[in-house]
């Protein structure tokens, strides 16, 4: 699958392992950076979406999303977990769902730039989980180096489902991110708590990244 990730802002949260453990699937490890898990509330919006050697499909190709993930590793490759995962388009959602067994939501959701400000707004139906911001880059493009935090939380090339005791994993292929310093002002944010994680009361870190060319493999049953 091709897509185009764009006006993403990460913003992530360092979290006790206590406080994650129970909330990821035992196969996988927790990836901490300093002894500390990382939570990310990371919002969106996606263009250019089809299957390889399948053309666009009406409705099917742009939407926003929203993610809440955190960092696990299995058999020392290092990837991405989702706590859930929210679009603005329904018919995604069942899609996304049948083929990769996420937690995936159906969402209104709303974006729109006021010059180099993106405001983004997020309401799950039928279940409580909001999400409200504005936010920008206020920096050039910073390539990060291994081993700093920002490498850490953002160069990771698969995903991973456990599904009735069995580990997945899908491939995700890009140029390393172009990202940027950020700033933002997040009104409302009840994202992780619908997945049963207190974010602590502090100001996130916050990254931002303009564009993104991206592709997604199939899940592989990896256990």
């Amino acid at each position: 699958m091709r897509q185009t990730w764009k006006d993403l802002l990460f913003a992530h949260w360092p979290m006790p392992i206590p406080a994650i453990r129970p909330l990821v699937p035992p196969e996988l490890e927790l990836h901490t950076f300093d002894r500390q898990c990382w939570v990310a509330v990371t919002p969106f919006h996606m263009s250019g979406i089809h299957m390889r050697g399948l053309p666009r499909l009406p409705g099917l190709s742009r939407f926003p999303e929203l993610n809440v993930r955190t960092y696990v590793s299995y058999r020392d490759k290092a990837g991405v977990y989702f706590f859930s995962l929210d679009a603005g388009n329904r018919k995604a959602v069942s899609v996304v769902r049948f083929f990769y067994h996420l937690q995936y939501f159906w969402a209104e959701m709303r974006v729109a730039a006021r010059g180099e400000e993106i405001s983004y707004s997020s309401r799950r139906y039928k279940r409580p989980a909001e999400f409200r911001a504005r936010y920008k880059a206020t920096s050039e493009v910073q390539w990060q180096l291994k081993g700093t935090l920002a490498h850490w939380l953002t160069e990771r090339y698969c995903l991973y489902v456990v599904s009735h005791g069995n580990v997945y994993r899908a491939e995700i292929h890009h140029a390393p991110w172009p990202l940027q310093n950020a700033e933002g002002e997040i009104g409302v944010n009840t994202m992780a708590d619908a997945a049963g994680i207190n974010l602590p009361r502090i100001t996130p870190l916050l990254h931002f990244a303009r564009c993104l060319e991206v592709l997604i493999w199939p899940l592989l049953r990896v256990s």
